[in-house]
């Protein structure tokens, strides 16, 4: 037992060194986000969006602090707002788009119950 004792203690340092490598891939990732929900029409008054980006900008700093952890962590909670921001603004485009099809068709047949 007193054997063991050493080596549990070398193996439990071993694994509290071990650090997640630098999420620069999931940086990269939730920068192309970012960019696809601006492109969209994503704004500075689309909650998630200004979410997304506090996420990316707190990833930014967890990087430079080689805390590559919570930069993915960071990173990811920022690309799913991205994400999230994205598909809000499109569904709200859609609807829109929806609501004056409608609008039109009832025009129509308006038109035509006029005409007979």
């Amino acid at each position: 037992m007193t054997r063991l004792l050493p080596c549990m203690l070398v193996l439990s340092m071993m694994v509290g060194c071990a650090s997640d490598p630098a999420p620069t891939e999931q940086l990269r990732l939730t920068e192309q986000a970012l960019i696809q929900a601006r492109s969209v029409g994503a704004s500075q008054a689309t909650p998630e969006l200004l979410l997304a980006e506090q996420a990316f900008a707190a990833a930014v700093a967890a990087m430079k602090d080689e805390d590559y952890r919570e930069a993915r962590l960071q990173a990811e909670r920022a690309e799913l707002d991205a994400r999230l921001a994205e598909a809000k603004v499109l569904n709200d485009k859609s609807r829109q788009e929806l609501l004056e099809v409608s609008r039109r068709i009832e025009r129509l047949r308006e038109q035509l119950r006029a005409s007979q």
